[in-house]
């Protein structure tokens, strides 16, 4: 028994399917494009919230951005984990700056501008409790630990290298 032969009408049914079919398949790319876009907004406005939550406590405390690791030493132990959280505070917003700003060299230059004069106190924490850089992510570590190593900042003295 032969197949009559399909009526143009099925022919352009079929069409129809595969353009529908088509379109919400760009649909469901456009969205999943969309969702990656707000994704990658929303970590570039956190990790900005971040930064200038971190200069409003630079502008409040410059005794801890540019700080005198032995005075804040003498200051006590209050003194002492004030600043402590100062530069959690401050490594905590450039690792979100640089996550968020990769392609811009900036966020990082300005981040290893700022985290020079704290690398004395990174280094003799990083003696004392091993596991204070841990709760850091394993690229905000091995920043640190770049940039000790370029600054000339070791153990046991843990001072910044006159350059």
């Amino acid at each position: 028994m032969a197949q009559p032969a399909a009526a143009w009408w099925q022919k352009f049914g079929t069409l129809a399917q595969m353009a529908q079919a088509a379109v919400a398949l760009l649909g469901f790319v456009a969205i999943l494009f969309q969702i990656n876009e707000i994704r990658s907004n929303n970590r570039a406005a956190a990790a900005r919230q971040a930064f200038l939550g971190y200069t409003d406590l630079a502008l409040k405390n410059p005794k801890f951005s540019v700080p005198d690791l032995d005075a804040i030493k003498a200051g006590g132990r209050e003194m002492l984990a004030q600043y402590e959280s100062f530069v959690s505070y401050f490594l905590y917003s450039c690792e979100e700056a640089i996550v968020a700003f990769a392609d811009k060299r900036e966020w990082q230059a300005s981040c290893d501008y700022d985290l020079k004069p704290h690398l004395p106190f990174l280094c003799e924490k990083n003696v004392a409790e091993p596991a204070y850089l841990a709760t850091f992510s394993g690229g905000a570590q091995q920043w640190i630990k770049t940039s000790m190593q370029q600054a000339g900042v070791i153990a046991p003295d843990c001072k910044l290298r006159k350059s």
